[in-house]
């Protein structure tokens, strides 16, 4: 039975999805921004979390074999390292589900091309002049099949990501109408407040297309490379822990060690400490190192048994994930008549 937009059971849990690409290092702003969150929503019992390796969105940008499978691995012992359990989470990988391509065909045929034309990334690389593959152009309609598979009810999200569940809502209404059903309920986004987006080193948006990250589960040494690189230039502002203009105090040391710290424990060292770039930088290896150790400790402990831990968790989540996606891809190609 389809569940309208909004509806609920009151005996079930609602449907959460996210996906994450596999391209490179975690960092601290992928954990503060998006990470960490899911630990939290996982553990607040609100939410059936499905939280997959979203491997063929990343083909657009990893294409080399060794290196896809390598950032994969990596990326689940992430996720096993932060405290995300494949017993409260279906864990997944995109490719160990079939009906997440064969659905975006199935989209493909009632999607136009000037609907598609409205994505950021492809008005972005239009205006940048860049060459754009189909994948890339095409992959708003592969994100509305992986949010539509498993009637999600909610998608976390950050307030500039929003046209991600639009697209998905969008797409979701046109299938209904063209074929009178009401195969798929309208996903909404879960914007979480108070996430603020993590400054880099060099003071823009930590981003590893930047080369300004600091890596969640860096050693120590790698912490006082990365906090020693952080830039205190003047030029680029400073601000208090009051939030006004302060003399002294560096904003993206102060930016990212809001993180580590609340304000009001960070109020009196950057007042004692002005201009005193060094001292402050050492304070946030510290506050750093305190917060990552425990996590690199668990991190280094699963990459142990690296291979084994990592089959089983996709193994058993792609069980799972496929039990629910093929269940709705059959009922869509009812829908549709071709079976």
């Amino acid at each position: 039975m389809f569940n309208k937009p909004g509806a609920k059971s009151a005996s079930k849990k609602k449907i959460l999805l996210s996906g994450i690409k596999p391209t490179g290092q975690a960092h601290i702003g992928n954990y503060f921004g998006a990470m960490k969150q899911f630990v939290n929503l996982q553990n607040s019992g609100n939410y059936e979390c499905y939280l997959f390796i979203a491997d063929y969105h990343a083909l657009n940008l990893v294409q080399d074999a060794s290196k896809m499978r390598r950032l994969t691995q990596e990326l689940v012992l992430d996720f096993l390292a932060i405290g995300l359990d494949p017993k409260k989470s279906i864990i997944f990988k995109q490719s160990d589900v079939p009906a997440h391509t064969e659905l975006a065909w199935i989209f493909d045929t009632i999607v136009t091309m000037p609907y598609l034309m409205r994505a950021h990334a492809y008005k972005d690389a239009e205006a940048k002049n860049k060459e754009l593959n189909v994948g890339t152009f095409n992959y708003p309609v592969l994100m509305a099949a992986d949010i539509l598979l498993y009637n999600t009810d909610v998608v976390p999200v950050g307030s500039d990501q929003k046209q991600h569940v639009e697209y998905a809502r969008d797409i979701a209404e046109k299938f209904n109408y063209t074929f009178r059903n009401e195969t798929f309920k309208l996903p909404e986004p879960l914007i979480i407040p108070n996430v603020a987006t993590v400054p880099g080193i060099d003071g823009r948006k930590m981003s590893k297309s930047y080369n300004n990250t600091i890596p969640l589960f860096a050693t120590r040494e790698e912490i006082i490379k990365a906090v020693m690189s952080i830039v205190t230039d003047a030029g680029l502002g400073a601000i208090g822990p009051d939030g006004k203009p302060s003399d002294g105090i560096p904003q993206n040391v102060y930016a990212i060690h809001k993180l580590f710290k609340s304000e009001a424990e960070l109020k009196p060292l950057y007042e004692a400490n002005k201009g005193k770039y060094k001292v402050l930088k050492d304070a946030l290896v510290e506050d750093i190192d305190a917060f990552v150790k425990p996590l690199r400790e668990k991190r280094a402990e699963l990459s142990k048994k690296a291979e084994k831990v990592v089959a089983k968790v996709l193994a058993d989540g792609a069980k799972r994930a496929n039990k629910v996606a093929s269940q709705k891809l059959e009922e869509v190609k009812r829908a549709v008549g071709v079976v």
